[in-house]
């Protein structure tokens, strides 16, 4: 199943948190990572938030001339938290049309922090490639440590047989924006 063809990068998708955390390192490598996506000419599609890391990363993109595209339900516009500086904004029924949206409208993933919709956005796009329905990079920005546990519980996973060895490299762990973004386009 990964032994398709891998597409070039232009779009990337990006889950992130709505809060930007406690730790002013996770703005400040938010705000790099948009930045180095603009500068390559790296598209950003992301859930369409103008709170938390989600409006720094559009910011960061939007502030370098790059090119932003939100994905947001429609009862999250209700609540004013829709980006307004967008390229384009596209506002859908559910959290479900969301994530096939942007699924549709990128060539690979990013996690940085974020909380429960976090996770399960970045654990849908594993699955999906896991089983077949992609094969786009999908890649974790570990800032400070954040994203540590991940790797011991995908260890946990193997050890006790619930997961291949294989199934491991569905993604990639990058500390550096760019070095991510570098093995990205490779």
């Amino acid at each position: 199943m990964l032994s398709q063809a891998i597409m070039k990068v232009k779009d990337i998708c990006v889950f992130c948190g709505a809060s930007a955390g406690s730790d002013p390192a996770y703005a400040k490598a938010t705000r790099a990572l948009g930045q180095a996506m603009a500068s390559r000419g790296l598209g950003l599609v992301y859930g369409g938030g103008n709170i938390g890391l989600m409006g720094i990363l559009a910011d960061a993109v939007l502030a370098e001339g790059g090119r932003a595209v939100g994905v947001i339900p429609q009862k999250l516009v209700d609540r004013e938290l829709a980006h307004q500086g967008l390229a384009k904004l596209h506002v859908v029924g559910t959290m479900h049309e969301r994530k096939e949206k942007m699924h549709g409208l990128c060539d690979a993933y990013i996690a940085l922090p974020g909380g429960i919709g976090t996770m399960e956005e970045f654990f849908e796009a594993v699955t999906w490639r896991q089983l077949g329905y992609h094969n786009k990079k999908i890649a974790v920005l570990n800032i400070g440590g954040f994203y540590d546990g991940i790797e011991s519980f995908f260890a946990t996973m193997q050890r006790d047989d619930f997961l291949r060895l294989d199934h491991r490299d569905l993604f990639f762990m990058e500390t550096d924006a760019a070095r991510l973004l570098d093995r990205l386009a490779d």
